[in-house]
């Protein structure tokens, strides 16, 4: 039987996603409103943004930086520390552009030192959020030395989320970029619904952490392009990522993690974590489900399990991808002449997106 040569979805959204601030953001937001039409946008700024009128002077310097005729939407998040107060979740909900509370231990990843530091602390604001519907964020990975980094995941969930569920039934949860056949399997035990009847437990999905498994990390040398947090795992886990993603589950929906950072602070000496993807992340999530022979699910993962666990409309436009191989650039600009290196840098993808009208 021929392949089809196109694939048509509802415009898709993006549920995890860092697009930094000030000089980079003519970049990042480029390149995002030409894949998707919302995304939910990271507080890990330096400063964080922990409270709602933080969240709505980032959201107005996003929407200031947005490609002309753009209607690319932000939908923002705070950032939670031990002070955080209950109040804030309030104002956070009334302002109606704050979506969501993002759970960083402190010292995961990038920009975390302000995070929590025991779970304990920020029970109440919990409690503030279970009663609210403001879904919790989590970054899901212990930071104790002790512990091998390919396994903090599945120590994070059995030391602290399944704490966090039994205190909290109610609370909507997303387990962000989940890396493990654990986290999968966490999130499938999960039987909870809201008053909508959605889910109470999500977890988004990166096209890295689909396609690649930490081979890729060491292909002919040390490759810190590929380098993220949480890392790259097995293959086995590879595996139970793409078993979740195209088993057209709702629980388990888009988030790229698109992660920006200049080329010179990648390949340095202690090289920070993070893989770009916003410029060409559908095409790189549609060849992670050919890889099944799943894409009649794409969309449903892509483009609307999402926007059903956060209670907003599926969008009304559409997109196209048609089977054309396209060479990933070696260097894209950012930030002056040294510039940023995409994931899959010079790799040929099976899939392009056509221009969005």
């Amino acid at each position: 039987m021929t392949e089809a040569q196109t694939l048509t979805l509802i415009r898709p959204d993006d549920w995890h996603l860092h697009l930094r601030d000030g000089a980079a953001l003519p970049h990042t937001v480029a390149w995002s409103a030409a894949q998707f039409a919302r995304a939910i946008v990271m507080p890990n700024l330096m400063p964080p943004v922990v409270d709602t009128a933080q969240a709505l002077a980032y959201r107005a310097r996003i929407l200031a930086a947005r490609p002309a005729h753009s209607a690319f939407e932000p939908l923002m998040t705070l950032y939670l520390t031990d002070s955080t107060p209950p109040a804030e979740i309030a104002r956070a909900k009334d302002s109606g552009a704050v979506h969501g509370v993002k759970l960083y231990p402190a010292g995961a990843t990038t920009n975390s030192d302000s995070g929590v530091t025991a779970l304990s602390r920020v029970y109440p604001v919990l409690e503030a959020m279970q009663r609210s519907g403001m879904p919790l964020l989590v970054h899901g990975e212990v930071t104790d030395t002790e512990v091998d980094v390919f396994d903090r995941e599945a120590v994070f969930i059995e030391r602290h989320l399944d704490p966090v569920r039994r205190a909290f039934p109610e609370l909507k949860i997303v387990l962000e970029h989940i890396t493990t056949a654990d986290a999968a399997a966490w999130v499938r035990a999960q039987h909870g619904r809201d008053a909508r009847g959605a889910p109470l437990q999500g977890a988004t999905i990166t096209a890295h952490h689909l396609l690649y498994s930490r081979n890729a990390l060491f292909a002919g040398g040390l490759r810190p392009h590929y380098y993220c947090l949480p890392v790259l795992k097995r293959a086995r886990h590879r595996a139970a990522l793409l078993d979740a993603a195209t088993s057209g589950d709702a629980r388990f929906f888009l988030g790229t993690d698109s992660a920006p950072h200049a080329r010179a602070a990648k390949e340095s000496g202690c090289g920070c974590a993070g893989c770009l993807t916003a410029p060409h992340a559908l095409e790189l999530y549609a060849q992670a489900f050919a890889e099944r022979d799943a894409l009649p699910r794409l969309e449903g993962f892509a483009s609307c399990f999402g926007a059903d666990f956060y209670g907003l409309p599926r969008n009304a436009a559409r997109v196209t991808l048609r089977r054309e191989a396209q060479r990933v650039p070696d260097v894209l600009p950012y930030l002056g002449d040294d510039g940023i290196v995409p994931l899959a840098a010079g790799d040929s993808l099976p899939w392009r997106l056509l221009p969005v009208a």
